[in-house]
């Protein structure tokens, strides 16, 4: 690999890159797994990486991780049988930024064209 395609890749971020979900952030952990998880079916649902804008890629990182704390806490809700006054403001004002988010990005999946293309339709067909 080389040239100036190599180059440019060399000086972005791992971020940028997509080796890093975060700098300094391992990303083994159960939050950054999931965190991750959201981010590609967020993606999908927009019509994949290539279709997306980078302003999309920024709203969906913002989203999947509100979405990540927002399910963070229903488990601390869960596991203590309740959710004290204060926490469930923070969280419903969370789920309401995460909503706006969403809407932003627009709620309903985008399809990707996978119809083939004619000359790639042809040519796998068998010889006669």
């Amino acid at each position: 690999m080389g040239g100036l395609s190599a180059m440019k890749a060399r000086g972005r971020s791992k971020v940028t890159n997509g080796n890093r979900l975060l700098p300094e952030v391992d990303g083994r952990t159960v939050w950054a797994r999931r965190m991750r998880d959201l981010i590609q079916a967020h993606t999908a649902d927009l019509g994949g990486d290539s279709e997306m804008s980078e302003a999309e890629r920024s709203l969906v990182r913002r989203a999947a991780t509100l979405a990540t704390e927002l399910e963070r806490l229903e488990a601390q809700f869960a596991a203590a049988g309740a959710a004290d006054p204060e926490t469930l403001d923070l969280y419903g004002r969370q789920a309401g930024t995460l909503k706006r988010i969403l809407e932003g990005l627009g709620l309903r999946r985008r399809p990707r064209d996978v119809t083939p293309d004619l000359r790639e339709h042809i040519d796998a067909r068998p010889a006669a």
